[in-house]
């Protein structure tokens, strides 16, 4: 078992050192627990719930930071066209219009209940995993997907939230030959690193059946 245990340690730091960039990092996301951050991450969260490919989400996330929409009230006061053309190069030609509406009813939401300020949503969910993850997909277009991509890449700054080792993650462990039990996964690395290790594993479970995720 020693043996075993000291393998799952290697393979878990090979992973971590090759893969572990975090969505929120990708998309220019200084993840903090602050207003600001978590809100573009909820953005983020609801861009890769859509069925496009991850990196048109992020792609079209940092055009929408880019553009100056950062925070809840700057997003509901763009012009609609404004954020139907960001959508469209960021790659969103097909559901431009349907995000651009999903996206200010999500403001008019953030504002309304947490007053701007996600961290109302820690608190509202009594800083409960499976509370929040409700909470998050009461936001129009966000699912249980999306709201697997929000509490996994906020636990680097919600402590509470961790061990957030989603379906998709676990189905990465399984491919590098990892255990797939969200507890036994958090003990190979350090606390601080658990959103970076859950993309990570992500990451690979998204690599191409004929990649190997730990060579080449």
């Amino acid at each position: 078992m020693g043996d075993e245990r000291l393998t799952d340690d290697a393979v878990a730091r090979a992973v971590l050192a090759r893969y572990g960039t975090t969505y929120a990092e990708e998309a220019g996301i200084r993840l903090a627990d602050e207003p600001a951050p978590l809100f573009q991450l909820l953005v983020l969260a609801q861009l890769l719930s859509a069925r496009i490919g991850a990196g048109v989400a992020v792609a079209t996330a940092a055009e929408l930071f880019a553009a100056g929409w950062t925070t809840p009230a700057r997003l509901r006061d763009a012009g609609r066209g404004r954020v139907v053309a960001a959508l469209g190069r960021g790659g969103y030609r097909r559901y431009d219009e349907r995000t651009a509406t999903q996206l200010r009813e999500m403001t008019e939401l953030v504002l309304a209940r947490y007053d701007g300020d996600l961290r109302g949503l820690a608190a509202a969910s009594g800083q409960d995993p499976g509370r929040a993850s409700v909470l998050v997909q009461e936001v129009k277009g966000i699912g249980p997907t999306g709201a697997a991509v929000l509490l996994r890449e906020v636990q680097a700054v919600w402590p509470w939230v961790r061990p957030c080792i989603d379906g998709r993650a676990r189905a990465g462990a399984r491919r590098v030959g990892l255990p797939d039990t969200a507890a036994v996964l958090a003990a190979l690395v350090a606390g601080d690193d658990l959103a970076r290790f859950a993309a990570a594993l992500v990451r690979v479970s998204l690599l191409p059946a004929s990649q190997d995720a730990l060579s080449g």
